[in-house]
């Protein structure tokens, strides 16, 4: 897969969505392979890969929520969530490997999947919260609380491809 694959799985990722009102952050699959381009990457070519998302974007390649475009998403009310996508990565992929090299259980899994998601969220809210000029309170209302059902989703989805396929990527990867 790789570090373009684990790209373009989040750009497809950022394309199957749905904004939410009033704030219109778009609920994505985007997290999903964010943290499995973690977990079977490993921590430089997973960061690698979500910064080349991340770059291609800003550059003009519509890989965003709704094809959008450029450095204003990056500065918009999204880029914190974005930013989150590099900054989790070691983080997760520190979690789920030991240091042996083999990966950890399934708990640790769980674990990496649940921080990755909170890293995600503690840039990605207080960034809204900057933009539109909202209180962290209302920030956590409207770009967090909406989605952590589709969290709890992705979240299962993700630990168990994790289990299945990392210890391969582990393997040919790292």
């Amino acid at each position: 897969m790789g570090i373009p694959g684990f790209a373009l799985l989040t750009a497809a990722g950022a394309h199957i969505g749905v904004p939410l009102p009033p704030d219109g952050v778009p609920m994505t699959l985007q997290t999903l392979f964010v943290v499995l381009a973690a977990m079977c990457l490993g921590p430089r070519a997973g960061t690698f890969s979500m910064v080349t998302y991340m770059l291609a974007g800003m550059v003009g390649v519509p890989l965003f929520a709704e094809g959008e475009v450029g450095l204003a998403v990056i500065l918009g009310q999204t880029g914190g969530y974005i930013v989150g996508f590099v900054a989790c990565q070691p983080v997760v992929s520190w979690i789920v490997k030991r240091p042996d090299g083999y990966p950890r259980g399934w708990l640790a899994v769980v674990a990496a999947v649940l921080a990755a998601h909170a890293i995600v969220f503690a840039i990605g809210v207080p960034w809204l919260a900057v933009v539109r000029g909202f209180s962290l309170g209302r920030a956590i209302e409207g770009g967090m609380v909406p989605y952590l059902p589709g969290m709890v989703i992705k979240s299962i989805i993700a630990v168990l491809i994790g289990l299945v396929c990392m210890p391969w990527c582990m393997r040919r990867v790292w």
